[in-house]
């Protein structure tokens, strides 16, 4: 029996979402395999969460409670998940599949001779492998993954593509990584750390709810009424590129190839045509609700549900009625 090793993201002593999601999608995993569940936490806050880890799923923890672990220098990671494999002998690393986290996932790989899956929603056993969905090409294929035989396995979770499930554990058990870094993983480090856009908003990322804008909002102004929708319903606020690029709304909330990938379990788009461009960011949701004037829009052929009507005289009404009924 071994490990399975899960990298816990977490923020202010919290772990996010997808981490709770990553310790069910590996609970689930270890009931085939029979590996135990180990959280990994990097920085310091790991006491605090403790219960909350064990509570769904992970069974050991191990932690290094360093400022150097801290925020996003890549190599201070990359050197205690190192020192991880090595106490643990663990064969599979599940991780968050976000920018910074694959930086740190293909660098240990490199050191560790491991094979790396990204952006899996899902993740299988047969014949005691672990094999990994994930969707390539913007969305038009669907691939079935399994790291070459005899190698370490790092496999990084798509936001929403598991709910997050107790099960039932108690407190882990806590074991301390002993973690000498080299010159080079101590050369630069975060100085600040500048929070940006709505902290009471989600972000679009792990958000279950993701309401969208896009041209056909007319202007900035046209994001005022997506975030009133948004706040009604506890959603994230994002848009596609031709929003962002027309100056409408910040950069780091696009939907699409060139921006973020989203999957909630509900998409409002308002004014998005749903060019393959975002439809490739967005598609993987669970429940897509399309309203455009145009009754030809592409995001139609996707839609669950579409409404096809002026925007501004839907989304008023939209956003009247779910005060009504959640106020």
């Amino acid at each position: 029996m071994s490990e399975l090793l899960v990298l816990i993201d977490h923020s202010e002593g919290e772990p996010r979402k997808l981490s709770l999601q990553m310790l069910t999608a590996a609970t689930q995993v270890a009931g085939e395999t029979g590996d135990t569940v180990a959280a990994v936490w990097l920085g310091e806050g790991a006491s605090g969460a403790a219960d909350t880890l064990g509570a769904h799923g992970a069974a050991k923890l191990y932690h290094w409670d360093s400022e150097d672990a801290q925020g996003y220098v890549t190599l201070p990671q990359v050197e205690a998940l190192e020192a991880v494999l090595e106490q643990s002998d663990a064969t599979t690393l599940f991780f968050a599949s976000g920018n910074h986290v694959k930086d740190v996932a293909a660098r240990l790989a490199i050191r560790v001779d491991a094979g790396v899956i990204t952006d899996a929603t899902n993740v299988e056993v047969a014949d005691g492998a672990i094999s990994a969905t994930k969707e390539v090409f913007g969305g038009e294929m669907i691939t079935r993954c399994k790291v070459a035989e005899g190698k370490k396995a790092f496999i990084g979770i798509s936001p929403n593509a598991f709910a997050a499930e107790e099960s039932g554990g108690g407190s882990p058990e806590t074991v301390a990584i002993d973690v000498t870094l080299s010159e080079a993983a101590t050369a630069s480090k975060i100085t600040e750390v500048v929070k940006q856009g709505d902290a009471d908003r989600p972000d679009i990322g792990e958000a279950a709810i993701v309401v969208a804008g896009g041209r056909g909002l007319g202007d900035e102004k046209g994001f005022e009424l997506m975030e009133q929708l948004a706040d009604a319903i506890g959603a994230g606020v994002g848009a596609s590129r031709a929003a962002t690029d027309a100056g409408w709304y910040p950069h780091r909330f696009q939907i699409g190839q060139t921006g973020r990938t989203i999957a909630p379990m509900l998409y409002i788009g308002s004014g998005i045509s749903g060019a393959i461009q975002h439809r490739a960011g967005m598609q993987t949701s669970q429940n897509i609700v399309a309203i455009n004037k145009d009754p030809e829009a592409p995001i139609f052929q996707i839609a669950d549900f579409g409404v096809v009507g002026d925007l501004y005289d839907v989304v008023p009404k939209l956003i009247e009625e779910l005060s009504a009924k959640m106020g």
